[in-house]
């Protein structure tokens, strides 16, 4: 065993130690006590003016069961403290714990906190283990109150650093799988308010704090134990076991107590920094110190940065629509409300009537309407317990999971962003306000028993009748919940080809104000679901599909049916065109050629996002619309050369896909729906089954040797399933030994 700088690490024959299993405070404190003995042990007695010093979760005793250890050796100028240091640091490195260490004399750690908030909070978690106290002691007084004289400096630099962090993961309260230490609300934000609490700014660990502190450490430890290792992003397939480790009695509740105690620390630490804002105005404000107030908006008032209320606006009788109002104001001024005003709001400002006044009615749209701005302020308003009472349905919805694996954040959340996201298309539309109502009010159905779309209209009706909308806008608000999943649906499914897909989505849709309502909010609903549920060719898809559906609305012209690219229609068999996503193949007729090219595709890592076929005289014409599964396109050059040979019959090109692995996909077996009068020239098998490479070879292959041919092909991809639809003809009555066919290939 050898160490950088040429030391050799003594040996000290003391062994790796036992660390305690188990869930809660005594079980990391039991963690920490055997730590500190065995560290103890590694200490050499004879060392001198040397201290062994804990820091992070070993300084504040919460370890967890496969934690780090955080140390720092602390020294007043000794020679020798490399071969010391190799003699501590590896031995634990030999008992695989992970190890973040630094030796420093007093000076050097006092600098290097000045200049690293970060190291300045670890600081303040300073613990002795092992050698001189004094020099530990010395050390936690002088961390202490340096961050004392210079926290209000350092806060900006910690909050900089903070939503640096947050922007990479996001918000614990709202993620179907968050990182329970470094998302907004996690472990780490504790620390944070434990440092501004430090600072003498604000008492920011209240014992709500603190409370939800210790069931995150307690999740994180239930999490430890279930995966055997260290891991913080609580994922999907862990949750039931740790749920079961906790005592708790599902996924679903699982989540729902991390929303609340990742919300409840989010917000305490909003507080903190508005504390520390409050503490700088003040500070520079000079002169006779008095606070200066702004108007804002009718009944609202800026003062020290924050929205207050206006002295008139609290009388004997307060008006019903003031809540809304104050925070349509915040979000469009993306100032936030003081927590004071905020609970006076909640104690003391009166339920709304139903229907709504107009100002209500005007403020919600306005709060809907202010983009990233309303996020913040939805979130401070019903951390206040205000939504609850705009809208009762809310108590149900919130922090509720979406188990569907495109979707980023719970229900509540996606709803709120939804509306924020939709904003960005207000000015194509009619309509703004309903779009943004429909946009926040879309998934209300979810959570109920039967389809979301379908229980979720006549609730969204509810909704909008109750917030005094007239009978006409109540009826579009339940057609475009309703119908929300119309556009994205048939757009990746159907051929918008064939004429019966548009007149189909025409009737359905009935005029041009509702097809642009539909338009915006499939955009908005796939922004705020998450990355998975969008793509360019998928926005393509669905712009063509508005495009020919208003064509039809407007003249009632629908389109052809496709005709062949000349290109392939001539010249020599077997002919490849290869132009950015779209490969485009003709080749001599044979059965076979659909499974062919599409196994040659999969080889080469391309999802097929579209697949037509057609046959003119003797050649069969198949194009493609493609898009790389992981990383850059394949090389152009082999790509066409295997298509030629797989074409022409060279079945060694598709045998290189035996083996390959397959994905997981839901878990769930496959299943085929038939929609027999969606197409003007063939019958339609719909395929929901996991998602895996070459899935459509194999369901080609099946539909071939079954006797079937395929028309068009349209494939969608969510998550880890897939809905593939099928253009079929020439199965006459054999449907039921089709349909067994593509279950079988989907499972193989």
């Amino acid at each position: 065993m050898t160490t950088t700088g040429g030391s050799t690490p003594v040996s000290t024959g003391v062994g790796p130690p036992v660390i305690p299993v188990g869930i809660g405070a005594a079980a990391r404190s039991a963690r920490a006590a055997v730590l500190d003995a065995w560290l103890r042990e590694l200490f050499p007695a004879s060392a001198s003016g040397v201290a062994l010093v804990a820091v992070g979760g070993l300084g504040r005793r919460e370890c967890a069961p496969h934690g780090d250890l955080d140390l720092v050796l602390l020294h007043a100028g000794v020679p020798g403290m490399d071969e010391l240091a190799a003699s501590l640091w590896y031995p634990i490195w030999d008992a695989k714990l992970g190890l973040d260490h630094s030796v420093r004399t007093l000076p050097e750690a006092l600098s290097v906190a000045h200049d690293d908030v970060k190291v300045a909070l670890g600081l303040l978690d300073a613990r002795h283990i092992a050698g001189d106290e004094s020099l530990t002691g010395q050390l936690a007084e002088a961390a202490s109150d340096q961050w004392r004289r210079t926290a209000i400096r350092q806060l900006p630099a910690l909050r900089a650093v903070t939503t640096a962090r947050w922007e990479a993961h996001g918000e614990l309260a709202f993620l179907l799988e968050g990182d329970l230490k470094e998302a907004a609300g996690g472990l780490r934000d504790v620390g944070v308010l434990r440092g501004i609490a430090r600072s003498g700014v604000t008492d920011a660990l209240r014992p709500a704090v603190r409370a939800a502190h210790l069931r995150l450490l307690d999740t994180r430890d239930a999490l430890h134990l279930a995966v055997g290792r260290r891991v913080d992003r609580l994922v999907a397939q862990e949750r039931l076991a740790v749920a079961g480790l906790l005592g708790l009695e599902d996924g679903d509740a699982l989540l729902r107590r991390v929303a609340s105690d990742a919300r409840t620390v989010a917000n305490a630490l909003d507080d903190a920094w508005r504390a520390a804002d409050r503490v700088r105005v003040v500070r520079r404000r000079g002169g006779d110190g008095k606070p200066v107030r702004r108007p804002v908006a009718r009944d609202v008032v800026e003062q020290d940065g924050e929205l207050v209320l206006a002295r008139t606006a609290i009388g004997a009788r307060p008006d019903p629509s003031l809540s809304l109002r104050i925070a349509a104001a915040a979000a469009t001024t993306r100032l936030p409300i003081s927590r004071a005003t905020c609970e006076w709001l909640a104690a003391y400002c009166p339920p709304l009537p139903s229907p709504w006044p107009a100002s209500a009615r005007a403020a919600l749209v306005t709060l809907l309407g202010a983009g990233s701005g309303l996020v913040p302020v939805w979130e401070t308003c019903d951390r206040y317990g205000l939504v609850d009472g705009w809208l009762p349905e809310w108590a149900r919805m919130r922090s509720l999971p979406q188990h569907n694996p495109v979707h980023r954040f719970t229900l509540d959340r996606h709803l709120v962003q939804a509306a924020a996201e939709a904003t960005g298309f207000t000015r194509e539309v009619d309509r703004p306000d309903l779009l943004l109502l429909a946009a926040f009010l879309h998934d209300v159905g979810k959570g109920l028993p039967g389809d979301h779309s379908t229980v979720g209209a006549p609730v969204a009706a509810a909704v909008a009748a109750r917030i005094g909308l007239p009978p006409a806008d109540v009826a579009l608000i339940e057609k475009l919940v309703r119908l929300h999943l119309l556009l994205p649906e048939v757009a990746t499914r159907r051929d918008l080809s064939d004429p019966k897909t548009i007149a189909a989505v025409a009737l359905a849709v009935g005029d041009a104000t509702t097809l642009d309502l539909l338009h915006g909010l499939a955009r908005a609903d796939a922004m705020a679901t998450g990355p998975a549920a969008w793509s360019d060719w998928k926005g393509r898809l669905i712009d063509s599909l508005v495009r020919l559906t208003h064509t039809a609305l407007d003249t009632g012209v629908l389109p052809a049916l496709p005709t062949p690219d000349p290109a392939l229609v001539a010249g020599p068999l077997p002919a490849v065109h290869l132009d950015g996503d779209r490969v485009a193949v003709a080749a001599a007729d044979r059965r076979g050629l659909l499974a062919a090219v599409a196994g040659c595709l999969a080889l080469h890592r391309l999802d097929v996002v579209s697949a037509d076929v057609s046959t003119v005289e003797d050649r069969a014409l198949v194009e493609f619309l493609t898009s790389p599964r992981y990383g850059a396109p394949p090389d152009p050059i082999a790509l066409a050369n295997d298509l030629r040979r797989a074409v022409a019959g060279d079945v060694s090109v598709t045998q290189r896909l035996r083996g390959r692995s397959r994905s997981g996909g839901s878990g769930a077996p496959p299943r085929v729906v038939w929609h027999r009068d969606a197409a003007t020239d063939a019958v339609v098998l719909e395929l929901r089954a996991a998602d895996s490479p070459a899935l459509l070879y194999r369901v080609a292959s099946a539909l071939d040797e079954a006797g079937a041919s395929v028309r068009a092909a349209r494939i969608s991809t969510l998550g880890g399933d897939v809905v593939d639809a099928f253009y079929l003809v020439g199965i006459g009555a054999g449907e039921q030994a089709v349909e067994a066919a593509v279950l079988a290939a989907a499972q193989a």
